[in-house]
């Protein structure tokens, strides 16, 4: 049902805010239509048509649905490119992502000169500075120094987020996992 809307949104990059609009609206579907209640603390306020660096710890699928849902200002996600051989998501996430090949030198300068671009449109930038997934007995991983050096560089400040129960609540194992008491 949303095919049209996605394939007309993101033809183009003037249309990415209600793009993101409409992405932000599905991440609520999402985490609310799994059951899930977000309890949300904030220490700092997010002024609306600023550029941010967010970022925060990736240990579920639902972690960038998260993100989104937290904000009101459009970001673009820095992310891996292997995600672009998944079926139908791969096509919307090569035209939405600056992806990045992590082993390749002139692949991270490239990010750099893409999030030029969209920082300049107020748009913000969300990476999950962990660059993988911990294991599962693994609550927090060493940061990669991308977002930090991106943040620098542009002179945005950076946004931490932590989502202390995703992991727990929504796992990577099939197996594991608990119920609504997000």
């Amino acid at each position: 049902m949303m095919l049209p809307f996605l394939l007309v949104l993101t033809s183009n990059e003037k249309y990415y805010p209600t793009f993101w609009k409409m992405i932000r609206a599905w991440s609520f579907l999402l985490i609310y239509g799994m059951g899930f209640r977000l309890k949300i603390k904030k220490e700092q306020k997010i002024e609306k048509n600023k550029s941010y660096m967010f970022i925060a710890n990736h240990a579920s699928l639902l972690d960038p649905w998260v993100m989104i849902a937290l904000s009101k200002n459009p970001i673009v996600f820095v992310g891996k490119k292997e995600l672009v051989k998944i079926p139908v998501f791969g096509f919307f996430y090569r035209k939405v992502v600056i992806m990045v090949d992590r082993v390749s030198e002139k692949s991270r300068k490239r990010v750099y000169e893409m999030a030029k671009e969209r920082l300049k449109n107020g748009t913000s930038v969300g990476i999950f500075p962990e660059g993988l997934v911990p294991e599962e007995d693994i609550v927090l991983a060493s940061f990669k120094n991308g977002a930090f050096s991106l943040a620098i560089e542009h002179q945005i400040p950076i946004v931490p987020q932590i989502y202390y129960d995703c992991k727990r609540f929504f796992s990577w194992n099939i197996f594991k996992g608990r119920t609504r008491e997000f």
